[in-house]
C-alpha cells in the first residue's frame, strides 16, 4: 500500500549512519537505501511518496522503513 508523508529529511548517525523522514506528525521513518540523492539533504522539507517495508530490518532501527518511489521538494520560504 502506497503512503504520502510530508515531513523534514535528517541524517543519524547511528552505526554507518541512516537518513531519515521525521514527519510532521512527529513519526520517523527510515529511509530505505538506494533513495534518490536530491532528496538526501539534511533539514530540507519534503513530500514522500512510498512504501513502508515491513519485511526489512536495518541496523539503525529509527522507526518503520520507508521505500521512496517519488517525492517533492517544498520550498521552505
Amino acid at each position: 500500500m502506497s503512503i504520502t508523508i510530508t515531513g523534514t529529511i535528517q541524517r543519524r548517525d547511528i552505526g554507518m549512519g541512516a537518513w531519515a523522514l521525521v514527519a510532521d506528525e512527529g513519526v520517523t521513518y527510515e529511509i530505505l537505501k538506494g533513495a534518490d540523492k536530491n532528496l538526501l539533504k539534511s533539514g530540507q522539507k519534503a513530500k514522500v511518496t512510498g512504501k513502508v517495508r515491513e519485511d526489512i530490518m536495518t541496523t539503525a532501527m529509527i522507526g518503520p522503513v520507508l521505500e521512496v518511489k517519488s517525492f517533492e521538494l517544498i520550498n521552505s520560504d
